[in-house]
This record gives C-alpha cells, sequence and structure tokens, in this order.
C-alpha cells in the first residue's frame, strides 16, 4: 500500500471518529449507528471492495464499542443511573444473540449484510423521527418467556448492524416504562455483553487478503479501531458540551432523516448491485 494511500486511509478515519463523537455526545447516538457506513464508504472508496467488506465494518465498529461502552457504562454507575438488575438478568440472553448474530455475520456476503444494515437503520431512523416518550408497551421490563425471546433478539441484531446497546435497548426500555437517563446508562452495559463475545469471535473470521485493508487481523482493521477511539474520546465532551447549550431534538430529527437517506442508499445498492 503506497504513503499516499495510507494517509488518506488515515484523515478519513479520523473524521470519521471526530464526527460519531459529536454526534454521540450531542445526540446520545451510539458510535455504530454511524461508523458502519462510514468505514464502508471509507474502505470502498480507497478501493478495498469484496465480498467480505461488510464484515470488517461491523467488527471494527463493534471492537471501538467495546472501549466507548466500558467508559460509559462506569461514568453512569457513579451517578448510580445504571440498573443492575436489568443488566444482570437480561446480559445471558444478549451475549447468547450476539454470539449468533457474529455466527450469520460469519456466513453472509458484504451486499446481504448491506441490506439487512439498510432495513434496520430505516426501523431506527424512523423510529428517533417520530417516536413518542410517552408509547408504552407494559409498565415494568419483560420477565419469563418473553425476556427469553427478546433478550437474545437485542444482541442479535445489534450484531447484524454493528452497534451497541443504545439504539435497540434504550427504545425497549423506555417503552418498558424505564425512566430515559436510566436506559442509556443501562444500555451501555448492553453494549459490553454484544461487543466483547462478538469481536472474540470475528477476531478469528478469515478474510481474503486480497480484499482486506492492511493489519487487519480477523475481521477487526487495527488502524481505524484505534483511530476512532482517540477521535471519539476527544470529541465526544464536546458534543456534550454542544448538548447543554441548544436544544438538542430538532438536531435528532436531522439525524433521523440523515439516517434514513444513508439506510435507503443502503437498500438501493443492494437491490440494484
Amino acid at each position: 500500500m503506497d504513503l499516499t494511500l495510507l494517509a488518506m486511509l488515515v484523515v478519513m478515519l479520523m473524521a470519521i471518529g471526530a464526527f460519531a463523537g459529536v454526534l454521540a455526545g450531542l445526540l446520545g447516538v451510539g458510535g455504530g449507528i454511524v461508523l458502519v457506513p462510514s468505514f464502508f464508504y471509507a474502505f470502498k472508496a480507497l478501493g478495498y471492495d469484496g465480498p467480505q467488506l461488510m464484515q470488517i465494518c461491523l467488527a471494527t465498529s463493534l471492537a471501538t464499542i467495546i472501549v466507548t461502552s466500558v467508559r460509559s457504562v462506569l461514568s453512569h454507575n457513579k451517578k448510580g443511573a445504571v440498573d443492575w438488575e436489568i443488566l444482570r438478568t437480561w446480559a445471558p440472553g444478549i451475549a447468547v444473540g450476539a454470539v449468533l448474530g457474529m455466527l450469520t455475520v460469519a456466513s453472509l456476503r458484504s451486499s446481504t449484510l448491506q441490506g439487512i444494515f439498510g432495513g434496520l437503520a430505516f426501523v431506527i431512523g424512523l423510529y428517533m423521527g417520530f417516536g413518542r416518550s410517552e408509547w408504552r408497551l407494559g409498565q415494568a421490563m419483560p420477565k419469563g418467556p418473553l425476556r427469553i425471546a427478546l433478550s437474545p433478539a437485542v444482541g442479535f441484531l445489534s450484531v447484524l448492524m454493528g452497534i451497541g446497546g443504545g439504539s435497540f435497548g434504550v427504545p425497549l426500555m423506555s417503552l418498558y416504562n424505564t425512566a430515559i437517563h436510566r436506559a442509556v446508562a443501562t444500555a451501555a452495559g448492553f453494549g459490553v455483553i454484544i461487543a466483547v463475545p462478538s469481536v472474540i469471535g470475528f477476531l478469528m473470521v478469515q478474510i481474503d487478503p486480497a480484499h482486506r485493508p492492511p493489519f487487519t487481523v480477523g475481521a477487526v482493521n487495527l488502524p481505524a479501531f484505534g483511530l476512532i477511539i482517540m477521535m471519539t474520546l476527544l470529541t465526544a465532551p464536546l458534543g456534550v458540551r454542544l448538548a447543554h447549550a441548544m436544544d438538542p431534538k430538532p438536531l435528532k430529527r436531522v439525524f433521523a432523516f440523515f439516517l434514513i437517506l444513508v439506510a435507503l442508499n443502503m437498500l438501493r445498492k443492494t437491490i440494484w448491485a
């Protein structure tokens, strides 16, 4: 790989990390929902296209989520915001779903994963844009058979998208009458449970050397992982300050619209590939 291409990759990844960090701090949006399509377009623009490109994007995104989720859940725990009872009882099912998700991703082609990401991102975008805080499915988080069914689904769907616990966990907990700050804090714990077992599996996935970016171990690209972590840790506090200086609700709707466009573009590429 020549130095010019390497420099371009570094600059692209730093910009992606900075953007993801600001959004995470400003809107409380998990980085993965931004990182996966950003990785996809960046790697593809630099010539790394192939049937396993989405696997690299998903795995690398999940690797960054290990660090950001641990940092987030420790920070929330200092304020007593984490619901450890929900985390403890939902963790086994989420972990099982995450492993099943990793095995599914490893067996699918990039074009199929694009379609899955596009479809799920479209649904998340609609919920972000049009969902209402007063919507309820119940007064407390489900137990018994419903928890047994829902907890693996959270882990499975999150790995299929390369995201942490926020995009599915926060709406789920909110719909079951969990206060939003408590849902966000607890979902950070979901992110750790989702990312750790899936990334361990992704490190053992075989990627064709002809189609993988340099310094990729299994399906995890190490330079992308390091640069994204560095930039998100730097820029997330900026996003938090911006959130306190302005009303983030209109911006959240704008981001929802942006996410829907990204999702539709992914679906278009899948249909007309």
